[in-house]
């Protein structure tokens, strides 16, 4: 009886970190099992550890990944160092082939959630090394100050003051970069971060060169509706859950968990800040497609006492999509990756569309079979196609 009982434990324990309901046309499923299972494994140790009080959740996810850090090794195609850019960590890549001209120049920005990653994980080594190679352009992958240990707005500064290092005439210089062709790409949180920091250059009346191409890889850019169709549909598909996003949200303002209930819930917006809800109600701004089935609710208001105390979720700086569109209409030519498996679909899509509005140049690249972390996850098809897509659009428009 006893072997038996264990047995049937133990095939509960392994169907729950194996089985995920993944759609029929995810391609190569059993791959995307394991890398999910692994994720499983580590965010339950983690909540483990917290629940004992032990360890912040993030912290132990940051100590489970920091085993994919690569040190910046050059090879044979480029030249990997390390340096600051004003008191930022910064990873370059430069291509090792003469160059008779200036090259390209593209300032990276990991994605994590502000709570995990690094320019030093093997996957992002990886993409910025094929990237320097294939586009002889010179990659800047920045590090910046994550969550749990730093809040809203400093992941943002951190990212904003790098950049703005790096748009330096004589730093331009230095690494052979061609001023009139800079531009800026970050995946999930990166690529939020990405739109933040460009909407910010257009602003700075200090940065003389500006930014040729932004390109954003499913990048989260509202807070303010936690309900999209997109949360909605895809709330358990992996890498990112809707539970977890949110988590990772409520991180970047503050630790008090008081934030992320009521995100949950999608209660936390209060009635002083309900007009920001016009620029991210997905009723006007997703195609018709995307909306069959759900119909738009304005999300019932908040507590003025939790935003007053965490403002970052009302901050433009946080939630690039609150921009105005006179804002907007000055954007550079932008390259967005919106994947169908995705809780963050909808921001894209929603950008999309108010960038359109405006009247800026927008390619935009819908994977129907993709799910968030697509890009960058090692051996997969779906990543060697996308990687392709994104770096053809870079060679061609950068």
């Amino acid at each position: 009886m006893g072997r038996t009982i264990f047995l049937l434990i133990s095939v509960v324990l392994v169907a729950y970190y194996i089985y995920i309901p993944l759609p029929d046309d995810i391609e190569e499923p059993w791959k995307i099992i394991l890398g999910n299972t692994l994720l499983k494994l580590g965010g339950d140790l983690a909540s483990f550890g917290e629940l004992l009080g032990i360890n912040h959740f993030m912290d132990t996810l940051q100590f489970f990944l920091r085993f994919q850090d690569v040190p910046p090794t050059s090879d044979e195609n480029v030249t990997v160092m390390e340096t600051d850019f004003n008191s930022v960590p910064v990873r370059i890549y430069i291509p090792k082939r003469k160059s008779t001209t200036l090259r390209r120049g593209l300032f990276f920005i990991h994605g994590g959630g502000w709570c995990l990653g690094s320019a030093a994980y093997f996957m992002y080594d990886t993409l910025s090394r094929q990237t320097a190679h294939r586009l002889d352009a010179v990659v800047v992958s920045t590090e910046y100050g994550l969550a749990p240990k730093y809040h809203f707005p400093k992941q943002f500064e951190d990212v904003y003051r790098s950049l703005r290092w790096f748009l330096q005439e004589d730093i331009l210089e230095k690494y052979g970069v061609d001023p009139r062709r800079v531009g800026v790409s970050g995946d999930s949180a990166g690529g939020n971060l990405a739109a933040a920091v460009t909407q910010q250059i257009l602003q700075d009346p200090d940065v003389k060169i500006k930014l040729k191409v932004q390109a954003l890889i499913y990048p989260a850019l509202q807070a303010l509706d936690m309900n999209v169709p997109s949360q909605q549909e895809n709330s358990q598909y992996p890498l990112l859950t809707r539970s977890l996003l949110i988590r990772f949200w409520s991180e970047y303002f503050i630790t008090d968990r008081d934030l992320e209930k009521a995100m949950l819930l999608n209660q936390h917006v209060p009635v002083e800040f309900s007009h920001l809800l016009q620029f991210v109600n997905w009723s006007s701004l997703l195609p018709q497609r995307y909306k069959k089935g759900y119909f738009y609710k304005t999300p019932p208001p908040g507590s003025s006492e939790l935003a007053q105390k965490y403002p970052g979720f009302t901050d433009v700086k946080a939630c690039p999509l609150l921009a105005n569109d006179s804002i907007l209409h000055h954007l550079p030519m932008t390259y967005i990756i919106t994947c169908q498996y995705d809780v963050l679909r909808d921001d894209g899509l929603m950008y999309v569309k108010r960038l359109q509005n405006t009247g800026v140049h927008v390619t935009h690249h819908h994977i129907e079979d993709g799910f968030h972390g697509a890009l960058t996850l090692p051996g997969l098809k779906i990543t060697y196609r996308m990687q392709n897509q994104y770096l053809s659009w870079l060679h061609k428009n950068l």
